[in-house]
């Protein structure tokens, strides 16, 4: 079946999730090891997701990925691997050939959201799209982002909720927005991990995942939420981008688990 189709059987929960950035080979296959099993024993739809460059960091001195070729070439060796869908994020027209040759799902960061030809470019590849709604839009202003990819005949995208900035370093969920992005007519997706940064404190970005279960049960229970972004990591406090945001790979069954009761009650 389809990549897209299967995505929007939405009886299913989907479930995108990786590291942050790609790392060494062995965090890596790992990660998608343990989530590919955990995933598939549930039942759940799996993608994995990592990023070969993070463009948009706190300081100079934060690590920003190993580049488009080795990054894509970890990813590659992921999909032999586990034979399992691939997400990665684009920041520049440049790259979007590139990336398309290997990934599933190519990802708008929020932070280019509004960004008119990365969008259109990225939607000419045919692969699925998946709009992070950035901090500073209202629910209401992904219409114009997803009428930028249905303009060039792409109707594969997805529409992924990861907070609004809610004055200095912090960012708020509302969850009505779920409903009104579900209006547009795509799947909606919730960025847990995400949601729950405190963005750019001193030279690094800040985290409470110990409410990733709860926000993850609380999105799921309005039932406009058809799929769940996480990123995870073997050992949070090494991971070389977002560490304190990020949720140890050892809890995620226990994620899933709960998620999975909140799911279409």
């Amino acid at each position: 079946m389809d990549l897209y189709k299967r995505l929007t059987n939405f009886d299913k929960l989907f479930v995108i999730a990786g590291t942050c950035v790609v790392e060494d080979e062995n965090i890596m296959m790992k990660t998608a090891e343990s989530l590919c099993k955990e995933t598939e024993k549930r039942g759940i739809n799996f993608v994995f997701k990592a990023s070969f460059l993070k463009s948009n960091r706190t300081s100079i001195t934060s690590f920003t990925g190993p580049g488009i070729q080795e990054g894509l070439e970890m990813l590659s060796k992921i999909k032999k691997e586990f034979n399992v869908p691939l997400l990665t994020d684009v920041h520049e027209t440049s790259e979007i050939k590139a990336v398309a040759e290997v990934v599933d799902i190519i990802q708008i960061p929020a932070f280019l959201s509004r960004q008119t030809v990365l969008i259109s470019k990225a939607a000419q590849t045919g692969r699925i799209i998946n709009i992070k709604k950035g901090q500073f839009m209202a629910p209401e202003d992904m219409i114009n982002a997803a009428e930028k990819i249905t303009a060039q005949n792409n109707f594969n995208l997805m529409l992924t909720e990861r907070g609004t900035t809610f004055g200095y370093h912090n960012l708020v969920v509302d969850f009505r927005g779920f409903a009104v992005m579900k209006s547009i007519g795509f799947p909606v997706v919730y960025d847990v991990t995400h949601s729950l940064q405190r963005p750019s404190i001193n030279k690094v970005s800040g985290g409470n995942p110990e409410y990733a279960i709860m926000m993850a049960k609380a999105a799921l229970s309005t039932n406009f939420v058809d799929g769940l972004f996480f990123e995870t990591h073997p050992y949070p406090e090494e991971a070389l981008s977002d560490a304190a945001s990020m949720i140890s790979l050892e809890k995620i069954p226990n994620l899933l688990d709960e998620c999975l009761k909140h799911f279409r009650i």
